[in-house]
């Protein structure tokens, strides 16, 4: 006998939708395409092939005045098959539309760099399947730390500009033999520019493995000539102090610790308004009577605090040999997206 059932309106799922028509991708298609297609949307198609997949919020950060603007525009580009969009499950509530590069932008990409689109190395299959991937939250949690520095630099009068930003996939091709960043960015605010490389830490994965990459960071640092901040961030206070720990035991046995400079964040930092804005006063240095005496500082100011850091250069040098056979590489794309007049085409 049942004597508690489940309430009705607990077995309601999801209302079916619509299926939304999209074009197929055909040569007249893609010529169709030309006339359609404005400066940022072929700017967010090369972000979505540098950074993989992007939320609506996070497009909006990118590139929109509004989230309705970047859902009409967004809806044009999925039926004109330039992106690709999918919602991950979540135990409860809705997830946010999350976008990747479709077959149609990564022809545009290729024709516009001059490629055959089979030497870009876009797969569908392999775009649309970080919808399975066991890494999309860290993904998303990478590309939302660099799309808050991009709002930031949006702004009226705004103090800094985020000026480079790589994936995880292109610093692996550049450094991976030595180290692999979750990403490379470049600061500039007040006159002062930091480069760092960025450790997105999640609470899931042992510190130890965290720890254990910073001889490799070491190495790097003495192979280019170059030293890079390592910027960490964790999810909570309790972890970064944890994390602390085993990142100055780290340290402390590295040869040279002061090639390998090294701040941490959390999410919940105490006395930090905006929980999400990587750029205010938050970063926590490591090591040595200077960072101890400095709390934490803003992230223009640990420019400030490493005198010993080179100024930024255009682009970190790479230690990689080219593969043969290997796709062709597109430039990294600026983090500030063009300026697109409205147009009858382009919101």
């Amino acid at each position: 006998m049942i004597t508690n059932p489940t309430p009705q309106r607990a077995l309601r799922g999801h209302m079916p939708q619509r299926p939304t028509p999209r074009a197929a991708t055909t040569g007249e298609h893609h010529a169709q395409l030309a006339g359609r297609l404005t400066l940022r949307d072929r700017w967010l198609a090369r972000m979505l092939h540098e950074h993989k997949v992007f939320t609506t919020q996070q497009i909006v950060e990118l590139c929109y005045p509004t989230m309705r603007a970047a859902n009409h525009r967004l809806l044009d580009l999925f039926k004109w098959r330039v992106v690709d969009r999918f919602q991950p499950f979540v135990s409860s509530g809705t997830a946010p539309m999350h976008y990747v590069l479709d077959i149609a932008g990564a022809v545009a990409l290729a024709y516009e760099d001059g490629l055959d689109p089979k030497q870009l190395g876009y797969r569908h299959e392999d775009a649309i399947g970080i919808a399975h991937s066991l890494r999309l939250a860290h993904t998303v949690g990478v590309n939302g730390f660099f799309t808050t520095l991009v709002a930031l630099s949006r702004r009226p009068g705004a103090r800094g500009r985020l000026t480079a930003w790589w994936s995880e996939l292109r610093c692996g091709r550049l450094f991976g033999d030595m180290v692999r960043p979750d990403a490379y960015g470049r600061w500039r605010e007040d006159g002062h520019q930091i480069e760092f490389f960025l450790e997105f830490d999640f609470g899931t994965e042992d510190l130890g493995k965290l720890s254990r990459k910073l001889p490799g960071y070491e190495k790097l640092a003495a192979a280019t000539g170059i030293t890079t901040p390592v910027l960490v961030w964790l999810p909570t206070s309790r972890r970064e102090t944890t994390a602390r720990r085993a990142l100055a035991d780290a340290l402390s046995q590295l040869d040279r610790p002061a090639l390998v400079p090294v701040a941490t964040s959390a999410a919940d930092v105490a006395g930090v308004a905006d929980d999400s804005n990587p750029a205010v006063t938050r970063w926590l240095p490591i090591s040595g009577p200077a960072t101890r005496r400095a709390g934490r500082l803003r992230l223009a100011e640990l420019a400030q605090l490493w005198p010993h850091l080179d100024p930024p250069s255009a682009a970190p040098h790479s230690t990689a040999v080219p593969a043969q056979h290997a796709p062709a590489e597109l430039a990294a794309p600026d983090p500030l997206s063009p300026s697109t007049p409205a147009s009858r085409f382009g919101r």
